[in-house]
Formats: C-alpha cells, structure tokens, sequence
C-alpha cells in the first residue's frame, strides 16, 4: 500500500503555485530526499510538469506523476531520491513525453545563468 499522506504535521494541502522554494521532501515511507529547488510549471497553460529538487548528492527531478501530495510544511514523492530522475542535457528516451518536458525544463533552469 502506498502512502498519500504526509509522515508528520506538514501543514494543509497547498497548490503547486504557492510551494516555496526549500519546502522538505519526502518519500512514501517519510525519508527525507531534500528539498524543493524550483517548482517546473506552464504558469500559462496552468500545467505543473513537477519538481527540481536539491538532494545530498544533486539535483533530482520528479515528474507531476510523481508527487502524491504538496503541503505547507512538506512534499511527499513516490520515489527515494536515488530513484528519481537526474536533470541532464538529453532527457532518456524511455521517459514518457511530459517526464522528457519537465527534465529538458529542469535542466534549462540549471544552467540559466544566476
């Protein structure tokens, strides 16, 4: 069974469009992966596409499929960190199309200069 509900008080459910940078990130069984970096979203198209988040050993990302909740205090994903995806240049073909998008995103805003 996997778990949608935060492992500790995190706060209310809030929407991607308000997640603050450096909100705690969790996984399923209430590891600690790290924390969010930059929230990926088509503020436009209204579309989240997922998180960049900063982990001891880099950046990860998971996709919008991978996140199973956002709170005020906290983020629950699907994964450990070193199960998540590393932002790179070439996205791995075998991701799914909008996986492919929020990685070639989250690599963009990587490199972007500070």
């Amino acid at each position: 069974m996997t778990q949608k509900t935060p492992p500790q008080d995190l706060g209310t459910p809030v929407s991607y469009l308000v997640l603050a940078d450096g909100t705690d990130v969790f996984d399923r069984s209430g590891t600690p992966v790290g924390t969010v970096d930059h929230v990926l979203a088509d503020d436009h198209a209204n579309l989240f596409h997922g998180l960049l988040i900063k982990t001891d050993d880099g950046h990860r990302f998971a996709g919008a499929d991978q996140v199973d909740g956002l709170w005020e205090r906290g983020v629950i994903v699907a994964e450990p960190a070193d199960r998540l995806a590393t932002p790179s240049e070439d996205a791995p073909a075998e991701l799914a199309e909008s996986r492919a998008t929020g990685l070639k995103r989250a690599w963009d805003w990587l490199i972007q200069p500070k």
